[in-house]
């Protein structure tokens, strides 16, 4: 899936390992994961014996859950998966050498991680090299969670995005809280070229505040000046300022943090 006036990165998500998807999106300095990290780090350090499981929607590759439960950065990571020793392994090879690698790298505060996403591959590579616990292939926008999501579900203290709230809509979470059977909250990384207003009305409906981040981080360069364009026109006309942000070449996104 795209969002509309963005160049597509669909590709990169329907491989078998990662490479490709650090190989493409490193030349444009794509970092939003590496902000959220110690801000995912912090609210789950928050959260009760009973409720450590993080669920991440949009998952991917199960990057987020590599930030939050292991000792590394979002650099060594590009640096990891764009090595030359890295191009010469197979899929199976790279997956073997991740699993020890990430093992060796586990934090002892580590907690569980959930992953939903619509690739398939790439949830399989996380749960096989120990990134995530358990992966959803699943579209929530147009599907009921399954048993396994539910029980789940019903143990998450927190729901992260990075990369997914573009796709949305309060259907999805309104769907996670039926399936947990409360409100859980949701820290969202979201573009500022995106209104996150109507699903900020979905959450408050089930009770949650929602603060929105004075701060913003920049995401990713922009690929041309097409895309750019687009960007400032589109966050001028949500009521945002481009200067020194979009219409300084980069994407920006706005912590929302709903509890």
């Amino acid at each position: 899936m795209t969002t509309a006036g963005m160049t597509s990165f669909d590709e990169i998500y329907g491989l078998p390992d990662p490479r490709g998807y650090f190989a493409r999106l490193g030349p444009y300095a794509y970092q939003t994961p590496g902000h959220a990290q110690p801000v995912f780090r912090s609210l789950a350090g928050e959260l009760p014996p009973e409720r450590r499981t993080v669920l991440d929607v949009c998952c991917s590759y199960g990057i987020n859950a590599a930030l939050l439960n292991h000792d590394l950065t979002l650099d060594e990571l590009y640096a990891r998966y764009t090595s030359p020793k890295a191009a010469e392994l197979t899929t199976s090879e790279l997956a073997d050498r991740d699993r020890e690698f990430y093992a060796a790298r586990r934090r002892p505060d580590a907690v569980r991680a959930v992953g939903t996403d619509l690739s398939g591959p790439a949830l399989e590579y996380a749960v096989a090299v120990g990134l995530l616990d358990e992966g959803h292939c699943v579209d929530l926008e147009a599907e009921e969670p399954g048993e396994r999501l539910r029980r789940s579900a019903a143990g998450a203290g927190l729901i992260t995005v990075t990369g997914g709230t573009s796709f949305l809509t309060g259907r999805t979470f309104a769907r996670l809280f039926t399936a947990a059977g409360r409100p859980v909250p949701v820290a969202a990384f979201v573009l500022r070229t995106h209104d996150y207003r109507p699903i900020s009305r979905c959450l408050e409906s089930y009770g949650l505040a929602v603060e929105r981040s004075a701060a913003t981080w920049p995401q990713r360069r922009f690929t041309d000046a097409a895309e750019q364009r687009r960007a400032v026109a589109t966050v001028t006309a949500l009521g945002e300022d481009p200067a020194g942000k979009e219409s300084a070449g980069y994407f920006h996104t706005r912590l929302h943090l709903a509890r």
